[in-house]
């Protein structure tokens, strides 16, 4: 089965479910569904970053500093999570990612998803997916503070990365 074949819950404005699609449907009619953004660090508390590769179905080729996807139907947010950051990081055994919070990204252009974002801490050595990642490495919070203007991220990972900044300096 293809990424745009994957089965997906329709959510509405309070993310509530009602109904399901294909991922490809989902994304083609701006149908509003679930997703997960986990922040992975190694044992030195460094960023792990990366650049999608040019064949995904959004933000091709674009940088992120989470780890994460689509919550599939039926799956819970934690369980994507979990899922998401063993695929994308290519690791089995990681602890499951701690929740932070919810919010609903919106483009303003038709798409829009439910974001839960977690925060899990990565000792394993990582083997990204080759299908998914076409570079990564772990960066400081200096350097990724740097690359933010110089690098193209996708859209939705940089509204969570300044939410959660937010979220932080809030909870001390």
């Amino acid at each position: 089965m293809s990424a745009a074949d994957e089965i997906l819950d329709i959510v509405d404005e309070q993310d509530r479910v009602i109904g399901q699609s294909p991922r490809g449907e989902a994304y083609a009619q701006g149908l509003r569904h679930r997703c997960v953004f986990i922040e992975a660090r190694d044992a030195q508390g460094r960023l792990f970053v990366h650049r999608r590769t040019p064949t995904k179905l959004v933000f091709p080729s674009r940088y992120d500093m989470f780890v994460g996807g689509v919550v599939g139907a039926g799956e819970s947010y934690d369980d994507a999570a979990l899922r998401e950051a063993e695929e994308e990081l290519g690791v089995s055994g990681l602890p499951s990612p701690s929740y932070l919070f919810k919010f609903l990204y919106d483009d303003g252009a038709g798409q829009t998803w439910w974001s839960a974002v977690y925060e899990v801490r990565c000792e394993l050595p990582v083997s990204p997916q080759v299908e998914e990642v076409a570079w990564h490495g772990f960066l400081s919070d200096a350097e990724v503070e740097r690359r933010l203007t110089e690098w193209a991220w996708v859209p939705d990972g940089l509204d969570a990365y300044e939410r959660l900044r937010a979220y932080r300096a809030a909870t001390g």
